[in-house]
């Protein structure tokens, strides 16, 4: 693969800048190829008061007992059992087809509903030994925060992340040069789920995200990513900078947006390529922008200027497909 002159735009929501990109060229000289409750005080007395016993106008009191069972002293706080809410008939369909009783605690059904569709889904939970529960609307609302559960929701065991060995695998059993895809701060649940939709379509191997200051795999995103969530790998990452770093030093080009870049339409995005889209409002942050390879633009002639990252994702994925199909 020769040595790309490219450059790219992922745009936020807002502002022309939205998500910036890197360099306007490669490397030179480089001849490479190619919100938590609090848990409750359920071990130990009441603490004493700090100045002596409480005074009470119906006289004095003997020193609470301790009424804690002993059983439940030592338990863990419930915010270390919680369980993400996969909800919606589409992605609760997808979360049984590879999911189990051992990744799935339960299935909330709403009392009343026979359509068809709850009733394949009630099948598959009971073939695969997963407890159905029948409940009323309203416990699906409060579950759900609200959202729009269509009559189902499974509450699953929190989301495994893959490692970065995990994608390159991904793609080796796919039988193609690895594709994936660096989310540089992407804060909002929609967007991922949007963009892990459309990167199952695509064909991208995996998804990295870092560990702090980004959205992370969470029932909103499963919900918006209708299933996808369950077959795009994503690795979670605590300095994205050295990942991508890696990234290069295992043979792949990593590609960024900007204003200045070149027209997407021209991207040849064969081989091992990696795609980094900026955070919504800010773009891509200074330190990853300066390794990118080439950087890629979206042009536009209308009076916004700008385009949800996740449309924008959208857009250069599909390009890369394009490219990456031919024959």
């Amino acid at each position: 693969m020769a040595k790309p002159n490219a450059h790219s735009e992922s745009q936020g929501p807002t502002g022309r800048g939205a998500t910036t990109g890197g360099p306007k060229g490669g490397r030179g000289g480089d001849n490479r190829p190619g919100s938590r409750r609090p848990s409750n005080n359920r071990g130990g007395q009441r603490p004493a008061n700090r100045g002596g016993e409480r005074p009470s106008s119906r006289g004095d009191r003997k020193p609470r007992a301790n009424v804690v069972p002993e059983k439940y002293r030592d338990r863990p706080s419930d915010a270390e059992h919680e369980d993400e809410f996969v909800f919606g008939r589409h992605a609760v369909e997808e979360a049984l087809k590879v999911g189990s009783s051992k990744t799935i605690n339960k299935l909330f059904v709403q009392t009343g509903l026979n359509a068809d569709q709850i009733r394949n889904i009630v099948q598959k939970a009971t073939k695969a030994k997963i407890l159905v529960s029948s409940v009323p609307k309203a416990k699906l609302d409060l579950l759900s925060d609200g959202g729009n559960h269509q009559g189902v929701l499974v509450a699953m065991t929190p989301y495994a992340y893959a490692t970065l060995d995990e994608l390159f695998e991904h793609a080796q059993n796919a039988g193609h040069a690895p594709f994936f895809l660096v989310l540089d701060n992407l804060e909002d649940p929609h967007n991922l789920g949007s963009i892990m939709r459309t990167a199952d379509a695509v064909g991208v191997d995996g998804i990295i995200i870092p560990k702090h200051r980004a959205v992370g795999l969470t029932s909103t995103v499963a919900k918006i990513s209708t299933g996808a969530i369950e077959h795009v790998p994503v690795a979670k990452v605590t300095n994205l900078a050295a990942t991508i770093k890696t990234l290069k030093d295992r043979g792949m080009w990593v590609f960024g947006t900007a204003m200045d870049g070149q027209d997407f339409r021209e991207w040849d995005a064969q081989g091992a390529v990696a795609l980094v889209i900026g955070n919504e409002g800010k773009g891509i942050s200074p330190g990853v922008a300066k390794l990118m390879d080439a950087t890629l633009t979206i042009p536009m002639v209308g009076h916004v200027q700008s385009l949800n990252a996740s449309v924008a994702a959208g857009i250069l994925m599909y390009q890369a497909f394009t490219a990456r199909t031919k024959a």
